[in-house]
Parts: C-alpha cells; structure tokens; sequence
C-alpha cells in the first residue's frame, strides 16, 4: 500500500498531471515576552481562524530582551515586552535602520507567589522583597526568618525570570530599586510553568511572574498579598486591584512593539488592527486586566498614525499611567 501511494505522484507527472499547489501562507512573526505570550497566542489563534489559514501566526517565547534582539535584527515583525525597550535596544535598532511603534496591550498584575503549604507569609512588604532579592542578599539571607523573625528558620527557595526577562527587570526596579539589580543564587528560567512547577513542590519556595501564570495555576500555589507603601494595606493581586490602583507597586502596562518594515505588509497592519480590536475580551480570557476601551482606541490612533518611537525614552518606570504614556512625544 505505502509503495502504491509513492508511486501515485511520478505516475501523475509522467501522465502530464500537474497537481495544482495551494498557495504558501503569508507569516507574521511574533517573540518575546512570555508573560506576554498568552495574549499574543489567543490573538493569533483567533486571527488564524477568521483568515481561514491564509494567514499564519507564529509566537516564540524568547524573554522581553531575547525578543528585543530578535527584533532589532530584523527577524521578527512584533516584539512582546513586559517592560519597555531600553536605551541600549534602542540604539541596536536605529543602527539596524529599524523604527518601531510602541503599543500597551494590558495591565499585568506580577504576581509573587507562595507554596500553599506556606502558612507563615500572611503579607509581603516591599522591605521584606528587597531583603529577600537585593544582590547583597547572595550567600546571606538563605532562611526565611533572617527575613523576618516572626518566620520560621527553614530554608528559602527562590524562583524567578531569567535576566532576558522584563518581568525580572520591572520586579528588581519596584522592590529593590534598581533594574537588573539581583541576588543571583536563585533558580531562574525564562519559561514561566518552570516556576509554577518549582514553587508548587517545595514549601519553602517563592517565586514571581505575570498574573496569567498564577490564575492558570491557583489550584498549585497561593498569592502572597503585598503592602502598599503609600496606603500601607496588604492588597491581593486581582483584576479589580489593578484597576482601581491599590496594587501597587507590582501593577504594570505590558506591550508589543511592531516594525516599520512589517507595518508597510498588509497581513501585519491586518493582524494589529484585530489585536487591538479583540484585546478587551482575549486579555480578560488568558487572565490579565484590559486596557479601557479608549486606550485602545487611541494606541489604535497611534499605529495608523505609524507614531515611531517609545514614551518612555528608555528608561523604566513604576506606576505609569496609560492615558500619559499614549499622548508622550515619542523617541527613537
């Protein structure tokens, strides 16, 4: 039978049957983030189904700064970024000839999570996460008590990002006060489901990552509520908190950086005119917290007005708000 089938072809073309090929589909491709990813994968999913395969979407998981090398190569047409592009990223592209758009998608809600076995951590104050996570901590702060003393002497685990990751750079700069700035004796990885996995197994365990990852996860891990400095109330992370402001400082816009060059490709400017008119119900689908609808209409705005550039001039922020960040004068 399998001799029969591999013969059907030669005897097609010896007889002058040409079999008629469909033609290839166009791609758009997407790296990054993978905090990022969730959104961008149910936007392609859904994108791929209405185009009917005309249109193919691929979505790597390559960390925020692994993407942003990808993009300023040329070889990606979008960048996920859980933070925004840096000075150093900025300068490769324009050497590279490469302009950008800058578009927030949602709000994350990074999440620090606990074994639910953990009953000692009822709260997490931003004091006690730079304790646990400054760079002098290496070696050093290795139990939970040297933490706190009201915890047990038992020996902390910690799990995070890798130091390709916007999520490491964004947690660093919030708790500790500085980007990067990060003890390094601690099990990093840049796919997220490693993290749930190592935080779900050990009772001693931390870690941190995107608000998706823990509301897939709720059944393995418990959410450490974090003290908000200006109010000085343990605050859950949630859909509500991050809207109404008390979660703080760990709520943060995330976003997708798209190409001059992919913009000028009709399937491209047609994959992020339906990403940003489906984003409302796909972010709120894979766990995240939408944008209002008006931000999404003028990050819209921003893309047919090919607006190139960042709002952000390089450097991170904590507790920006999206209305400024999208009316910003952007830079290059």
């Amino acid at each position: 039978m399998l001799k029969i089938r591999a013969l059907v072809p030669v005897l097609m073309l010896a007889a002058g049957f040409l079999p008629t090929l469909a033609p290839a589909a166009e791609t758009v491709r997407i790296d990054g983030s993978s905090t990022v990813y969730p959104i961008s994968e149910a936007v392609a999913e859904e994108f791929q189904k209405a185009k009917r395969g005309k249109i193919r979407v691929t979505v790597g998981i390559s960390g925020t700064g692994g993407g942003f090398k990808k993009f300023c190569r040329g070889e990606t047409d979008i960048s996920d970024a859980s933070r925004p592009i840096t000075e150093k990223e900025m300068k490769i592209c324009a050497e590279a000839g490469i302009k950008y758009v800058e578009l927030p998608v949602a709000f994350d809600a990074l999440t620090v999570v606990i074994n639910p076995r953990n009953t000692w951590v009822k709260e997490l104050k931003v004091g006690e996460m730079k304790t646990m996570w400054e760079p002098a901590a290496q070696g050093k702060v290795e139990r939970w008590s040297q933490v706190n003393p009201a915890w047990p002497s038992a020996p902390m685990k910690l799990f995070g990002p890798g130091a390709d990751s916007g999520t490491f750079e964004y947690f660093t700069e919030a708790t500790v006060g500085k980007a990067k700035s990060s003890r390094g004796d601690f099990t990093a990885s840049e796919d997220d489901n490693v993290l749930v996995q190592g935080v779900s197994r050990d009772v001693n365990a931390l870690g941190y990552f995107g608000l998706a990852y823990y509301v897939e996860n709720k059944d393995k891990l418990k959410a450490a509520p974090i003290v908000n400095p200006k109010t000085g109330k343990a605050v859950l992370p949630s859909v509500e908190s991050v809207m109404d402001g008390s979660y703080q400082p760990l709520a943060r816009p995330i976003f997708i950086y798209v190409s001059d060059k992919a913009m000028a490709r009709p399937e491209v400017k047609e994959f992020i005119e339906f990403y940003l008119q489906q984003a409302t119900a796909l972010v709120k689908e894979v766990g995240y917290v939408p944008l209002s609808p008006a931000h999404y209409q003028q990050a819209a705005r921003n893309f047919a007005a090919k607006k190139y550039g960042t709002g952000f001039g390089g450097h991170a922020e904590v507790g920006v708000k999206i209305e400024e960040l999208l009316a910003r004068e952007s830079k290059l």
